[in-house]
């Protein structure tokens, strides 16, 4: 475990990139069979004749697509003990097929938990781009990470 990120490995201000993930016009419509379907998440045409003006995924599976990110990216080489959630989640524009999305992350408050030493949390905002740059989502979340040493 010594090898992994730990709560001290995390700075103040500290800022982290992470991806790349391509979305894909199979996996918006499977998504959205199952948990969101709204008819511009299932249908090409539907999509073009929305306020979205294509077929778009859901603002949900957008969060579990910034969720891998942030596994793969940084969760699964800390000794994460898991998160509170998000707050002020905001889906700023949608997320078409072809998309290739990033993740950045920023540590925005930091501290040991009065209870259990053991812990640390960090809270960090998130933003999701696209491969143009262009801003899809925005978040705050805390991350809890074990305190290297402690009992």
């Amino acid at each position: 475990m010594s090898d992994l990120l730990h709560y001290e490995d995390y700075a103040l201000g500290q800022t982290g990139e992470h991806g790349v993930y391509e979305v894909t016009a199979d996996e918006i419509k499977d998504f959205a069979r199952r948990w969101d379907p709204q008819p511009f998440h299932l249908d090409e045409e539907d999509g073009r004749q929305s306020l979205m003006g294509g077929l778009c995924a859901s603002g949900w599976h957008v969060c579990a697509m910034m969720n891998r990110l942030m596994i793969d990216g940084y969760v699964n080489r800390s000794a994460s003990l898991g998160s509170f959630g998000l707050s002020e989640v905001r889906w700023l524009k949608p997320v078409f097929p072809g998309d290739v999305l990033s993740l950045t992350w920023t540590v925005t408050d930091r501290r040991v938990s009065s209870r259990r030493p053991e812990m640390g949390i960090l809270t960090m905002h998130f933003e999701l781009f696209d491969q143009r740059r262009e801003l899809k989502l925005t978040g705050d979340g805390v991350n809890l990470f074990r305190v290297r040493g402690a009992q």
